[in-house]
């Protein structure tokens, strides 16, 4: 499996890190990008990020009165958007890992009106909530730059109720070779350019486009998710598999 290592190292991007120290180093990634991440994401996806997450949520299936846990939540993207589905009777919690990230998305929201909304700094392989706690969990963005990918799979399942969705938004594989190829270019060449220009920050962005290279392919995260105990797995190609949605349930 390309991303998982026997030892007591793991990658951070293309190197090879000690497994006790790749949590720091993401957390200085996001640190030196979370003021500008939105515009980033904007442009290095041309806009269509939004799309992919409005398709995420509704891939959800979430509904009016539910809880939903959305983690790696960044900026709140996805946050507001299912705060819209779950209406007044619900509930959403926006947790991330990074404080820097965390304080930037509770800003955005509270200025978008949607003081409603719980916050928690949290660690995706070890979540602190109670079993059965959520009718969604979604992580957004968010599992290539976790460590143990499947602690965070089986701590996902632990807190879903019976009946409940995980939902997995990820960059991911190409599915044709084409799309693979301009794909590259455009990731180790002009993505790394386009975050010194506009983030003062090249080596974050390299990283970025290297942490999507090691994220495990569409069919093998379907296989770790069932791992951790999610039934009925499926994933969605987006963009010809630049994005994948994965589903699971929990029953």
């Amino acid at each position: 499996m390309l991303n998982q290592d026997t030892d007591n190292t793991t990658h951070f991007g293309y190197k090879k890190v000690a497994k006790d120290e790749k949590a720091k180093l993401v957390r200085g990634v996001f640190d030196s990008v979370a003021e500008k991440y939105d515009i980033m994401n904007d442009l290095m996806s041309l806009g269509i990020h939004r799309i992919w997450k409005i398709i995420a949520v509704q891939l959800s299936n979430v509904r009016s009165g539910e809880t939903v846990l959305d983690l790696a939540g960044g900026t709140g993207d996805l946050t507001a958007l299912f705060q819209q589905r779950v209406g007044d009777n619900g509930q959403v919690v926006l947790a991330d890992i990074n404080a820097q990230m965390l304080r930037t998305g509770r800003d955005r929201l509270i200025d978008k009106g949607l003081a409603k909304i719980r916050h928690a700094q949290a660690n995706a392989e070890c979540l602190p909530f109670a079993d059965n706690s959520f009718d969604c969990v979604c992580i957004g963005f968010g599992l290539r730059n976790v460590t143990d990918k499947d602690a965070a799979l089986r701590s996902m399942y632990r807190v879903l109720k019976p009946g409940g969705r995980a939902i997995i938004l990820e960059f991911s594989h190409p599915i044709d070779k084409l799309t693979e190829t301009v794909y590259d270019f455009y990731s180790f060449n002009l993505l790394p350019k386009i975050g010194k220009l506009v983030a003062n920050d090249e080596s974050s962005y390299r990283y970025l486009a290297e942490s999507i290279r090691m994220h495990p392919k569409q069919e093998e995260l379907k296989q770790m998710m069932q791992a951790a105990g999610l039934e009925r797995c499926e994933y969605f190609n987006l963009t010809q598999g630049i994005v994948a949605v994965h589903r699971g349930y929990k029953f």
